[in-house]
C-alpha cells in the first residue's frame, strides 16, 4: 500500500468504527437512557417516523432535523406522553395526522425522548428527565 492509501485506509476504519448517525453524550446516565429511548423507538416509533427519523412527507413528520422537536420541548413531550392531533408545522411542511397515545411510562417518554433528541442529525446534551415528563400535563 502506499503511503497516502495507508491514511485513508487508517480514516476509513475510524469513521467506520463510530456509530452511524448518533452522537455520543459525555453524561453516562444520559448514555443509558438513550440505550433504553432506542428500544422504545424501535417498538412504538419506527413504524410511523422511519428508522432513519426522516418521517413519511404529507403524513408523518420527520424527527431528523425537526425544527418544531428543537423549539418545542413540552410540546414534544406532550405529544410523546399523552399523543396530538391538530395541524403543526415541521421544517416548513404543514402535518395534520392524529398520533394515538402510546401508553407510555414517563422513564420511557424521558428515554424515548433522549434518543430522539440525540439521534441521526440531533444533537441536545440537555437531558429530558423523569422528572420533567411527570409534570408535563395534557
Amino acid at each position: 500500500m502506499k503511503p497516502p492509501m495507508i491514511s485513508i485506509f487508517i480514516i476509513l476504519c475510524v469513521l467506520l468504527s463510530c456509530k452511524n448517525n448518533q452522537h455520543t453524550p459525555q453524561d453516562p446516565e444520559l448514555q443509558k437512557s438513550i440505550q433504553r429511548g432506542a428500544i422504545v423507538y424501535e417498538d412504538f416509533c419506527m413504524q410511523c417516523h422511519l428508522p432513519d427519523g426522516k418521517g413519511v412527507p404529507k403524513a408523518f413528520p420527520p424527527l431528523d432535523g425537526s425544527d418544531y422537536l428543537a423549539k418545542n420541548r413540552d410540546a414534544s413531550i406532550r405529544a410523546v406522553k399523552y399523543g396530538m392531533s391538530g395541524e403543526i408545522t415541521v421544517n416548513g411542511q404543514k402535518y395534520n395526522t392524529t398520533m394515538a397515545p402510546l401508553g407510555l411510562t414517563d422513564e420511557e417518554v424521558a428515554d424515548v425522548m433522549n434518543y430522539i433528541y440525540n439521534t441521526w442529525s440531533n444533537k441536545n446534551p440537555k437531558m429530558v428527565t423523569v422528572d420533567e415528563v411527570s409534570k408535563i400535563q395534557p
